[in-house]
């Protein structure tokens, strides 16, 4: 049975497991066809500009055939594909600017984590002079553990009010990369710490692929001569290896990245529309 989201009452959120339980079954039921965009997405990689601006452009399509679905307006592969390509150049524009933005927020965070471990020095110090020695590694014992938390959960909370960005050029009429990019934000702004949460929760999910397609073949390059035939065969392997793994996490990302757009939107602006069980 659907899940209608279209009651006259307040809207209420999909929760975490929700948003990304209904990606993992939207994901499986169009697997095909989502892989293979993906793998052109990412042979798209090998051709400079031109061919960047595509791997930047197919996620975008495959948001919006992942949105055609949630709201039970599917469109074929070629009508999807005619809208987002006319926004082609918008979509790396999108890209490069939020991570720019994630760099910057990186930085801000560094900053503050340093000026965290400063501070604490200074009253561990000040503590153990009057005090004695055991203030000092009470308060290192947690200034360090914060000064690398604060700029692990600031940066993923930076970016997830920008996640959606993309879904939004790729969805939405009479917008642009700047438009796109404030329309994220927006829409995040009341549910942040939740899309947040989502996006912890996925990158999770994604954790055992990325292990056994990039980690796992990297071991191999650790035990082996550099500039050695057998180094250079095994770093191939790795290359392919690693080329596999994201073509399947890709889609996945883009469909989690539908999701979110959808419910929040559904939520701010009533779409009135249901969110599908996707066991078909």
């Amino acid at each position: 049975m659907p899940e209608n989201f279209g009651s006259p009452v307040p809207i209420q959120p999909l929760s975490i497991g929700n948003v990304v339980s209904a990606g993992v079954r939207l994901y499986r039921s169009h697997l095909k066809t989502y892989l293979k965009l993906s793998l052109i997405a990412h042979l798209w990689v090998l051709f400079p500009i031109y061919g960047w601006a595509k791997y930047a452009n197919i996620p975008g399509l495959i948001s919006r055939l992942a949105f055609g679905e949630l709201t039970n307006q599917p469109e074929s592969v070629e009508d999807a594909r005619s809208h987002v390509n006319r926004r082609l150049w918008s979509f790396i524009t999108v890209n490069l600017r939020v991570g720019i933005y994630v760099i910057l927020a990186y930085l801000g965070l560094a900053i503050v984590s340093i000026v965290v471990i400063l501070l604490g020095l200074g009253l561990g110090f000040i503590l153990g002079f009057i005090l004695g020695r055991e203030p000092i590694v009470i308060i290192m014992f947690l200034a360090v553990p914060l000064a690398v938390v604060i700029p692990m959960l600031g940066l993923t909370w930076f970016y997830s009010r920008w996640v959606i960005a993309d879904v939004a050029l790729a969805v939405e009429e009479n917008i642009n990369s700047s438009k796109s990019i404030n329309r994220s934000w927006e829409l995040t702004q009341s549910s942040a710490f939740r899309v947040q949460g989502v996006v912890i929760v996925a990158n999770i999910v994604t954790l055992p692929i990325v292990f056994l397609f990039n980690s796992v073949p990297s071991l191999f390059l650790q035990r082996l001569e550099q500039g050695s035939t057998l180094y250079w065969i095994v770093y191939s392997i790795c290359l392919l290896t690693s080329l596999v793994g994201g073509i399947f996490v890709m889609p996945f990302w883009q469909v989690i990245k539908a999701v979110i757009y959808y419910d929040l939107r559904s939520r701010r602006e009533g779409l009135g529309l249901q969110l599908r069980n996707h066991d078909i």
